[in-house]
């Protein structure tokens, strides 16, 4: 597994939506804390150091799944602006929390209520910060 990397805006901004989750409940302690731990194990640097490969707050990614072929496009988005009908994940949703900072080729396990799946990184679509779009 290859080390995460992360700019510091979404880093400030995702710690904010954590604690704000916390506060009202609609994050279980164990989903904040493995978010956390992912946060804590970043390499924080300047948004325009991201590399346009790695997946970042607001990147639109597509992803296979190992075990079965099969691929989904999505939008990693913050809590309010998460919609599955536009395809807009929460960052606090388990798979989105498994793919920030990652980059495309790099393999992921994520836990489903099935058990544990392997996802690929793809591809990319959309990042802000290959875009210019250092402020999303």
């Amino acid at each position: 597994m290859s080390e995460i990397m992360m700019n510091k805006l979404d880093y400030v901004r995702i710690q904010k939506a954590i604690n704000d989750a916390k506060q009202t409940r609609s994050l279980k302690a164990s989903e904040a804390l493995n978010l956390l731990q992912e946060l804590k194990s970043a390499k924080i640097v300047e948004p325009t150091e991201i590399p346009a490969n790695v997946v970042t707050m607001n990147t639109i990614v597509k992803i296979s799944f190992l075990n079965t072929s099969k691929t989904v496009q999505f939008q990693i988005a913050y809590p309010q602006e998460a919609n599955l009908k536009k395809n807009k994940i929460s960052i606090l949703s388990p798979i989105a929390t498994a793919l920030i900072g990652y980059k495309v080729g790099d393999e992921i396990e994520w836990i489903v209520p099935a058990g544990l799946t392997k996802v690929k990184i793809e591809e990319i679509i959309y990042q802000p910060e290959a875009a210019g779009d250092f402020n999303l």
